[in-house]
């Protein structure tokens, strides 16, 4: 398919409601005409993370708004859009279950065609959406609740070449905001407060360094950092503002430091690949990018801007492109799915079950 093409993306797998619009002409650079999004961090801030069943009622009452938003902004109607793409998952099922039913119900309506798109790959595929970037490619997806190194091939071809075996850094730098009583989203504020510390006050571990692969662990550097938390306030009855930046920089060192050499790894088993890029809410945090970087070396790195780091509708709106002008459709049977892996030929990271493997 040559044709210029606009497609509608809907995003809601957990706290950002989103919707855009991306416009794409063979050999031109792709145009995002309307990007909005509807963010949750007041709802959930005294609750110290997302909690499911209320950022899938606020996807409800805004999911509509957006679209309507994004439409308006990019003056254009649903006569004008080639396909609707949505987050059909994984992620907190009510969030996907709110997008999945509002992209039918405008797809029945008009009769315009529905795209069901995997969430990750959606941020797989963001360097395609602002760097043009060719196959094949490294992805390192870092996350809230994703953590994986992609090889990727092709708009639905991915070759996962490890991934966390426990928590996503994402989800570690919350835990570790909330026990140094930090706000959330822990991300931005762990980084904040490690400008002021000295990484290399304490001695905190580079779990999996040890082990051959591309498989990561976060999960005790969480429990080294509470451990050293509970050993100063057990000493001196607290902590002070530099033992928190001492904390948050050292926590922040080890995270680089293990992405930076299993990042190593990861390049040296795609010799072949165009460029080397990262995605994902992580990906926003600047001391982790200048890490990654270092490790590029020759290949070219490539991160999307802070806008398109975090979850966001246009990131979907490529997927799906890119899958409509492969040949992909779906209808009315698209279900929402908690998980969905990229690569179903890898055995699942973290258990399975009823519902599948986790991604």
């Amino acid at each position: 398919m040559t044709r210029v093409l606009t497609l509608l993306g809907i995003e809601s797998s957990c706290d950002d409601t989103g919707a855009a619009l991306v416009r794409h002409a063979p050999g031109a650079a792709p145009q995002i005409l309307a990007n909005c999004i509807a963010g949750q961090t007041e709802l959930h801030a005294a609750y110290g993370g997302v909690v499911p069943e209320i950022a899938a009622r606020a996807h409800a009452e805004k999911l509509d708004l957006m679209v309507e938003a994004a439409l308006a902004e990019a003056g254009l109607g649903l006569a004008d859009i080639d396909a609707i793409a949505v987050t059909a998952g994984p992620g907190l099922i009510g969030g996907v279950l709110s997008g999945v039913m509002l992209a039918k119900g405008l797809s029945l309506a008009s009769g315009v065609p529905l795209i069901g798109v995997n969430h990750l790959a959606g941020h797989a595929l963001t360097p395609r959406l602002t760097d043009q970037q060719a196959f094949p490619y490294l992805m390192l997806l870092v996350s809230g609740g994703h953590c994986q190194f992609l090889r990727v091939d092709g708009p639905d071809d991915f070759t996962r070449l490890g991934g966390t075996i426990d928590d996503a850094p994402g989800e570690a730098f919350d835990k570790t905001a909330k026990l140094l009583g930090l706000p959330q989203p822990g991300g931005p504020s762990v980084e904040r407060e490690a400008l002021a510390g000295d990484p290399a006050r304490f001695a905190f571990p580079r779990p999996l360094l040890d082990r051959a692969g591309c498989d990561l662990s976060f999960s005790g550097l969480k429990t080294a950092l509470m451990r050293a938390r509970d050993a100063l306030v057990a000493e001196q009855g607290g902590l002070t503002q530099q033992d928190r930046a001492d904390l948050c920089a050292g926590f922040q060192a080890a995270v680089a430091d293990v992405l930076a050499e299993k990042s190593r790894r990861a390049l040296a088993q795609c010799p072949d690949i165009t460029g080397f890029a990262v995605a994902g809410g992580v990906a926003a945090n600047k001391s982790l990018r200048a890490a990654l970087e270092r490790v590029a070396g020759q290949v070219p790195f490539l991160a999307p801007p802070l806008a398109l780091c975090t979850d966001n509708a246009a990131m979907i709106a490529w997927a799906g492109l890119e899958r409509f002008r492969d040949g992909h459709r779906d209808d009315m049977s698209l279900s929402a799915r908690p998980r969905w892996p990229l690569d179903t030929t890898a055995p699942a990271l973290i258990g399975s079950g009823k519902r599948g493997a986790k991604a």
